[in-house]
C-alpha cells in the first residue's frame, strides 16, 4: 500500500521465495504461492534497486541496495 516510491522490484527464487522492498523500509521475503510473509528486516531506507542473489565459496546470498548502503544476507 502507499505512493510505490521505489526503484526497486522484485526477487523470485526457485525454491519458491519472493524477496522485495516494502514501502515502510522493511527488506521481505514471501511465499511465492501464497504470498505469506516469512520474513522481514527493517531498513528504514527507500529502495534504491531490486534484489539480487549471489554465491560466494558456495554459500548463496541475497543482497538489495537500502538508502546508500548495500545489504546483504546469507541464507541456510
Amino acid at each position: 500500500p502507499g505512493p510505490a516510491n521505489s526503484w526497486g522490484g522484485t526477487l523470485a527464487t526457485s525454491t519458491g521465495l519472493v524477496f522485495f522492498g516494502e514501502e515502510g523500509g522493511a527488506f521481505m521475503a514471501a511465499d511465492a504461492v501464497t504470498g505469506q510473509p516469512l520474513w522481514q528486516f527493517q531498513t528504514n531506507q527507500a529502495w534504491r534497486a531490486s534484489p539480487m542473489t549471489y554465491t560466494f565459496d558456495g554459500r548463496e546470498y541475497i543482497a538489495v541496495a537500502a538508502g546508500g548502503t548495500v545489504i546483504a544476507f546469507g541464507l541456510p
